[in-house]
């Protein structure tokens, strides 16, 4: 059993403010301590559990893999308390930041617009909002909930389902008058078809064709890291690119994109997820009361 004199806490609340600050001065300004004091503080927690956490030099905090280890445990652990805390002062009531990682399309087209909504519910929440395509772990980034499309890995991660999507092939107007609309696969093969520059779960343009399916590659002069990206580039007039229906409806509907080779579309969907860590089956109320909302308010064409 722990002693009742070491203030355990106390000891992960410092050590996880020198890793987050990259060193001893930053977290004891933080602390209003002594870069001394956070140095002695941190060799008592090596000592007092038998392993080097840090690394240290002159330039540099390195952490081993034990601190490593311990930082991750220490950062569930206090995140824990913070909600058990503020649980019981205010009923569980939601509140406190969000972070949030969404694909840009996504966050444009469908997460901002319920924003209003789910603040006016809860407005002791905060978020913090991060659009990209690459790929984060929940942990390493400090993030509650992650939104992803496609085929789910295996992790430890809980996943809500939002709903699918279809996908589509579109090309803008003037695009189209240049280049003529391709009626059969074989077709695209004259046109400029704008892909992704990083790895998917389908790479290819899936299309049927007299009853076979193919796939064709985005071949093109342009690579995207995102599907914004690829959409602006569409609209540009630049070529065609293969997108998820909900990105482009209000374009197809308002006729700044067309939709071409529908009849080739297999109809194939990207399931969209909500994706979050849930630790023996604790959630923040802040977590729940969003991926709710999400799982309320989510409609995909």
């Amino acid at each position: 059993m722990a002693r009742l004199d070491v203030n355990r806490f106390g000891e992960m609340e410092v050590f996880v403010k020198v890793v987050e600050l990259g060193g001893f001065s930053a977290a004891a300004r933080a602390f209003r301590m002594t870069p001394s004091a956070v140095s002695k503080l941190v060799a008592r927690l090596e000592q007092r559990l038998g392993a080097r956490l840090v690394n240290r030099s002159t330039r540099a905090l390195q952490l081993t893999p034990e601190g490593c280890g311990f930082y991750e445990r220490s950062v569930r652990i206090l995140g824990e308390l913070d909600e058990a805390e503020r649980g019981a002062a205010a009923s569980d009531e939601p509140s406190g930041r969000l972070r949030i990682n969404t694909n840009p399309a996504f966050g444009r087209c469908i997460l901002i617009p319920l924003l209003p909504g789910f603040f006016a519910r809860y407005p002791s929440v905060t978020v913090d909002l991060t659009l990209t395509d690459k790929l984060i772990d929940l942990l390493d980034d400090r993030t509650d909930v992650a939104i992803r499309h496609g085929q789910l890995k295996d992790s430890q991660l809980t996943a809500r389902r939002l709903g699918e999507t279809r996908m589509v092939i579109v090309g803008s107007p003037d695009y189209l008058k240049r280049q003529g609309v391709p009626k059969t696969p074989g077709e695209l093969a004259s046109h400029n078809r704008l892909g992704f520059s990083y790895a998917r779960a389908i790479e290819g343009w899936p299309l049927t064709e007299s009853s076979s399916q193919l796939s064709l590659s985005p071949v093109g002069n342009i690579q995207a890291s995102d599907g914004e990206a690829l959409r602006q580039l569409v609209l540009a007039g630049v070529g065609l690119a293969r997108l998820a229906r909900f990105q482009v409806k209000d374009d197809l509907d308002e006729g700044r994109l067309v939709a071409v080779l529908e009849e080739h579309n297999p109809g194939d969907t990207e399931v969209i997820h909500a994706l979050f860590l849930s630790q023996g089956g604790h959630l923040p109320a802040r977590v729940r009361a969003f991926v709710d909302h999400l799982t309320t308010h989510v409609r995909l064409p």
